[in-house]
């Protein structure tokens, strides 16, 4: 790219019947001084684009790391979702286990009680069957024993004392 000084220091060659060259050189300085502010503001913008295209890959950069954070933070949520149904559906599971558990010992412990009950009343009408022919054998022995006899004994027994 030409420069102002490129522009400044350019000389043209003589020839005859050429251009006035004070016009020629106050033009050439009018033209430098347009073009070196030119030049400048062209370098300023060059500089402002190169900044604002910095800028805006900071942001597009920014962006993505924005569009990757959401993602990350939409599958975290989504696995503790599926993890948190997960646990859930085990817990419920485990509780059922256990009442299964908890009714099946219950059961047995009822057919336990149950079956005790039985062999106690069992025991009991056992009980009360013996019993029953020992207070009848008893009762036997006491009403067969006559009276007669059973003071005739016992006047006996005082007689050799």
């Amino acid at each position: 790219m030409l420069t102002p000084m490129d522009i400044h220091n350019k000389e043209f060659k003589r020839s005859f019947r050429g251009y006035n060259e004070n016009e020629v050189d106050e033009f050439l300085d009018k033209v430098s001084e347009d073009y070196e502010i030119l030049y400048k503001e062209n370098s300023d913008l060059k500089d402002r684009i190169n900044l604002i295209n910095d800028k805006l890959q900071s942001y597009n950069d920014m962006e993505k790391t924005l569009n990757n954070t959401l993602i990350v933070a939409q599958n975290t949520a989504e696995g503790l979702k599926q993890n948190a149904a997960k646990e859930a559906e085990l817990i419920i599971q485990q509780a059922q286990q256990n009442a299964e558990i908890i009714l099946q010992k219950a059961n047995q412990e009822v057919v336990k009680i149950r079956t005790e009950l039985e062999n106690l009343k069992k025991k009991l009408n056992i009980f009360k069957a013996k019993f029953k022919i020992l207070l009848e054998g008893q009762l036997e022995s006491v009403l067969s024993i006559d009276e007669n006899e059973f003071f005739e004994e016992e006047g006996e027994s005082h007689e050799r004392e």
